[in-house]
């Protein structure tokens, strides 16, 4: 029925009639996707009982040496030695809190407002949100970025580099399969694991979709209709790992009230090569941990609460808890290389 003035002032007059000030169907919200973040795509998480305790480290010489010998008539051979230490992990709680405005909610609910003016559910999703870029951001700072692996390299231009470099991804002469197989082996024959976890800055993955050297592998598994690309999946079966991962996740670094200054988290030109179990193990080693403390006791490592503010203020506050360590555990199990491309 086509609404007119006289209609539209008898529904007011009834308390009927409630205008909506915005679209219900549409809203401008930045929330980036959950598959850009990636921190938890290389490293497993250990949920731990405490805040801070030891884990024990079996000295890896000792584990790798041939302790059997030929046993002497009437005699035996020297005892092996199996050296063990400890180290620790310390799980630092981190908070967030958003406000909400009682006040000015009952405005909005009696106009009958879109669902995106549903206060505890846009700021539990905005809360959710920046979880994952507060993981990436400290995933960043531990694990992806110079400075913090023993085997760290340096791409550069030479197509003679010398040692702790290599020839950028970006240079055609470059042949990346042949020198990530070369890593993987030589993190192989310190260790006895072959890598199986890659992460690629974007640029580096944007270099190697259309490096000559990756093309020629894929050219032929294509067809007019479908031609070839390189996915992630085809680069994990070309290098050979169980699983390489893309950090697209970015963050605004800018301050509240600065000019937006808006930068992918991980390193672009960066990647990283490791061995990570896929699960806590107590036989397996693994070049990183994402340690998380479920600080209520209720088994929710990221409990979200909802409370009201004190009298007078006509508030309440969704608060956001998580407790994490992210520690480097095996040093020798990851190599870390810079200026890619």
């Amino acid at each position: 029925m086509k609404r007119t003035a006289a209609s539209i002032q008898a529904d007011i007059a009834k308390g009927a009639f409630r205008p909506h000030t915005a679209l219900s169907n549409m809203a401008l919200a930045y929330f980036q996707s959950d598959a850009n973040s990636f921190a938890k795509t290389m490293f497993p998480i250990c949920p731990v009982t405490l805040s801070s305790d030891n884990y024990y480290i079996f000295d890896k010489e000792d584990l790798l040496r041939d302790n059997w010998h030929s046993k002497l008539a009437y005699g035996k051979v020297d005892t092996a030695v199996l050296s063990e230490h400890t180290e620790t992990y310390a799980c630092q709680v981190d908070q967030m809190i958003m406000g909400i405005d009682q006040i000015r909610q009952t405005d909005l609910t009696r106009r009958m407002g879109p669902r995106t003016a549903d206060p505890k559910q846009q700021r539990t999703k905005t809360m959710a949100g920046q979880a994952n870029i507060h993981q990436d951001r400290i995933f960043a700072n531990k694990y992806f970025r110079s400075g913090v692996w023993k085997q760290e390299l340096s791409g550069v231009d030479s197509t003679t580099p010398t040692d702790k470099q290599f020839i950028k991804f970006s240079n055609g002469n470059s042949d990346p399969v042949a020198f990530i197989d070369q890593k993987k082996t030589d993190i192989h024959g310190e260790t006895g694991r072959m890598p199986n976890r890659l992460a690629l800055g974007v640029n580096v993955f944007n270099a190697l979709k259309k490096h000559p050297a990756i093309l020629e592998r894929v050219k032929y598994g294509g067809s007019t209709a479908n031609p070839a690309s390189v996915t992630l999946n085809v680069l994990a079966q070309l290098f050979e790992v169980d699983r390489v991962t893309v950090p697209l996740s970015i963050m605004n670094k800018a301050e509240l009230g600065q000019d937006a200054d808006m930068q992918y988290i991980g390193d672009p030109n960066a990647f990283l090569l490791a061995y990570a179990t896929d699960t806590p193990s107590i036989e397996e080693p693994s070049a990183g941990y994402i340690f998380t403390w479920d600080m209520l006791g209720n088994g929710n490592i990221f409990p979200v609460l909802n409370y009201l503010g004190e009298n007078g203020t006509h508030s309440e506050f969704i608060e956001g808890l998580m407790a994490m360590d992210m520690k480097k555990t095996a040093d020798d199990l990851a190599m870390f290389f810079k200026d890619a491309v």
